[in-house]
């Protein structure tokens, strides 16, 4: 009874780790007409007001991206401003040729939604207790509810895109949209979202 009882509270505990902090794709699109070469010089942008938060993504994710052949750059190594200044465009593109940048991925937060969901008491009944009439009857008899509470769930969307550096304004070959469910921090929104895109990038053969 009491593995039982045991076997269940693991079940909850991990449904419950899983569904509250978890990075999922929940939209993508490979362009088919793209037809370019491997990249082996790939810029890693992350678009955020926070400076802080913009190169611990660039510095993680390039990280992850690097590997045989490849180069990753993190934006926050040749693309430097004052805090809170914008980027030029004409300075990136500078940047972009000057160090031979083939292929760019940037991220972008769409927007952050915060759900709050009432929760009813609910009655609890020890269990099992189906092995006697006295410890049915005494357990069922003490009723136990749980009392009433508001849960809030917070989610994190961001849009990932992928470019070939070619021509003026250059190429879209991959987009992808996911959501981070209750991140207890910013690291923990980068650290599923960087493995998630690079998971994904080398599924298409982006990488």
């Amino acid at each position: 009874m009491r593995k039982q009882a045991l076997i269940l509270a693991v079940v909850l505990a991990t449904a419950t780790i899983a569904n509250g902090k978890s990075t999922k794709l929940v939209a993508s699109w490979k362009n088919p007409e793209y037809s370019g070469a491997t990249f082996h010089r790939i810029l890693v942008i992350g678009m955020s007001a926070k400076p802080g938060v913009r190169a611990d993504f660039e510095d993680a994710l390039s990280k992850l991206v690097a590997g045989e052949g490849v180069e990753a750059i993190p934006g926050n190594t040749i693309l430097l401003r004052p805090e809170g200044t914008k980027l030029d465009l004409g300075y990136l593109k500078a940047q972009v040729k000057e160090f031979k940048i083939d292929a760019v991925i940037v991220s972008r937060l769409v927007k952050v939604d915060k759900d709050i969901t009432y929760i009813p008491g609910q009655p609890y009944v020890p269990y099992p207790y189906y092995g006697s009439f006295y410890g049915y009857y005494g357990a069922v008899y003490p009723v136990v509810y749980s009392p009433d509470y508001l849960r809030e769930d917070t989610t994190v969307r961001v849009e990932t895109n992928v470019y070939a550096v070619k021509g003026a304004d250059g190429e879209l070959v991959w987009t992808g949209v996911s959501d981070t469910f209750n991140p207890s921090s910013a690291d923990k929104v980068i650290d599923g979202l960087t493995k998630l895109i690079v998971k994904e990038l080398r599924k298409n053969a982006v990488l």
